[in-house]
């Protein structure tokens, strides 16, 4: 555990911030690891990272730090991933760890936003639909199901981030499963979401292509909205490759009424 400060605008005042892992035990008896960044804030924002990325990730340490000084933050490792345990099921399972993770937070905070990426948007759109406790969702680079992610990875805009992010402790925490478990399709479930819901892709996405958040966003019915990042790639690369931006967004559509 260690803390730090961060200045409130709000409050007009500093307040001290501690990061702190914990583990939650899900129903099926997987255990899974978090990073709860505490500040105090009366909202917590859940940052579901994608396939073979985790909550210790550079880009999601340094991700959950920039929002952690606008609400208190809990960056977690599904299954399969990270310090957590059990295998990955590419979806068929993770939504149990996301739920253990939203049970902590409805006993300490009045609202609750999630945020997902890649496979983790699928994840978090999934308990979206199932939680209605969750106040808002921002969902980066979701597919509308598992079986029509493109995946061009001999692509530049692939490879190239890919090699950027390399990240040699993390890719021997990954611990992949089976991939025949029955998903859930986020196209299936996406107009069963009743709160804000933002929907973001990167333009040269080779991975996830754009054309699945505009289909995930044209058939939602909740309160919702679109950006489409220029020149911007996958997932956590939005916020790599257009910082600024990238959080303004998506502070902009959690604190505004």
């Amino acid at each position: 555990m260690f803390s730090f400060y961060v200045y409130d605008k709000n409050l007009m005042n500093i307040r001290e911030k501690s990061m702190q892992e914990l583990k939650f035990c899900t129903i099926d008896k997987i255990n899974i690891a978090v990073n709860h960044y505490e500040s105090g804030f009366k909202s917590v924002l859940i940052i579901a990272p994608g396939w073979f990325m985790t909550k210790d990730s550079k880009s999601f340490k340094e991700m959950s730090e920039e929002f952690s000084k606008y609400t208190d933050v809990i960056s977690m490792d599904f299954r399969g991933h990270g310090k957590s345990s059990g295998f990955y099921t590419f979806t068929s399972k993770e939504v149990i760890d996301i739920n253990a993770v939203i049970n902590f937070a409805q006993k300490r905070y009045e609202k609750i936003y999630l945020m997902g990426f890649s496979l983790g948007s699928s994840i978090v759109l999934t308990a979206g639909a199932e939680n209605k406790c969750v106040n808002k969702i921002i969902a980066v680079s979701a597919p509308v199901c598992f079986e029509k992610i493109e995946n061009k990875v001999w692509k530049k805009e692939a490879w190239l981030p890919t090699f950027q992010k390399f990240e040699l402790k993390r890719w021997f925490s990954i611990r992949p499963g089976l991939l025949n478990g029955k998903k859930v399709k986020p196209i299936d479930i996406v107009d069963k979401i009743t709160c804000p819901t933002l929907f973001i892709a990167g333009e040269k996405d080779p991975t996830v292509c754009s054309w699945h958040t505009e289909a995930l966003f044209n058939k939602a019915v909740c309160k919702k909205d679109y950006k489409l990042f220029k020149n911007c790639c996958h997932a956590e690369d939005l916020f790599i490759q257009d910082r600024e931006n990238f959080i303004k967004i998506c502070i902009n559509w959690l604190f505004s009424e």
